[in-house]
């Protein structure tokens, strides 16, 4: 990813929320990282105490946590996004009282429809000139998230939604220059769309996150290859029940319920590798069902007489999301093969104020 920020001059700005580990931004930032960012200000603040010294939360805060913003101004370069006016408006006045200034960027729906000013709207370049004109605001750019690139049905489809969010970030950014404000930075995150993203005219900086690690989805969207899928649960078979039903000891509170998406049919929980290599992924198995502690495998297909696998036995299983499993652990382990390399902490885990 830093290679491919590199080759085309933009600035890569990973979200750490993916590994929520200063251990591994700092890697981030030693290949090239611009800084990261962070999903919200209680993980901002702890790379900023691992040393981390420009941090962007592309979140709406809030100004009831100017404080706290303030705090992390007397020993970080920070920046976050605005999209609504009166939100942006209590950021000038906390600023102004505090006698500071912040980089802002405000945030563009470009198809996702959760946050961001409408591109589309009658006024949006004006609603920008205002923020930019807020005191105690410094205003850098505009910013968006495509995270509907990961209900798209196609490699296509997804290339479309990328070059649609170019699009519409550089028609705005050129609307709100003919008002004589400076648009400085047009930053896109999001790992799905990320490979097209960077052959987009106009974009200065990447946000994907998951990348560090990929996981099932960003295989089912073709962003990854089985191989490249660095983060895996290790577990254990517990019980075994007949030919077709196992108990892995990684639940709820392991692999997390979300669904994998992709650009066909993804059941289950996760996918059982077939080796500990994690190479490869053992079609026959089906974690089609987690309770906080249980994952119940399901043996299908060709493999119904049984899989081979006994209670005691160890496998890997690539989550359905990366993002999620970190903030469940404690640690994550640096392997090479079944050689032990680091222990390295989630410090940032459940830092979600």
């Amino acid at each position: 990813m830093q290679a491919a920020a590199d080759a085309r001059g933009l600035r890569l700005r990973p979200h750490a929320k993916t590994h929520k580990s200063p251990a591994l931004a700092a890697q981030q930032i030693a290949r090239g990282a611009i800084g990261i960012c962070c999903a919200k200000l209680g993980e901002a603040e702890v790379f900023a105490e691992a040393g981390v010294a420009d941090i962007r939360i592309p979140y709406p805060l809030n100004p009831a946590n100017a404080g706290r913003v303030v705090a992390l101004l007397d020993r970080i370069h920070l920046s976050f996004i605005v999209d609504h006016a009166e939100v942006a408006r209590g950021w000038s006045d906390a600023m102004h009282r505090a006698g500071r200034e912040v980089d802002v960027l405000v945030k563009v729906d470009v198809g996702f429809h959760r946050c961001g000013i409408d591109p589309g709207a009658q006024g949006a370049e004006a609603l920008v000139a205002r923020i930019a004109g807020m005191p105690g605001l410094r205003f850098k750019g505009l910013l968006s998230h495509a995270g509907h690139a990961y209900g798209a049905g196609s490699e296509a489809e997804a290339a479309e939604i990328a070059a649609d969010e170019a699009r519409l970030l550089t028609t705005l950014a050129e609307r709100v220059r003919a008002l004589g404000i400076a648009v400085d930075e047009i930053s896109v995150g999001a790992t799905p769309t990320a490979r097209f993203s960077a052959n987009e005219r106009g974009i200065t900086e990447l946000r994907p996150g998951n990348y560090i690690y990929f996981d099932r989805t960003q295989v089912a969207l073709g962003a990854a290859a089985w191989t490249d899928c660095a983060l895996t649960v290790l577990a254990r078979v517990v019980t075994k029940h007949g030919a077709d039903r196992l108990i892995l000891d990684c639940g709820s509170k392991t692999l997390t319920t979300d669904q994998a998406r992709g650009f066909g049919t993804v059941p289950g929980y996760g996918v059982v590798m077939q080796s500990l290599d994690g190479a490869a992924p053992d079609e026959s198995l089906l974690v089609e069902r987690l309770s906080e502690e249980h994952a119940t495998v399901r043996v299908t297909g060709e493999t119904l007489n049984g899989s081979g696998l006994e209670p005691g036995d160890l496998v890997r299983v690539v989550p359905n999301h990366s993002c999620v499993v970190s903030n469940l652990m404690d640690a994550v382990w640096l392997v090479d093969g079944p050689e032990v390399l680091e222990r390295i902490v989630v410090s940032a885990r459940g830092r979600i104020q």
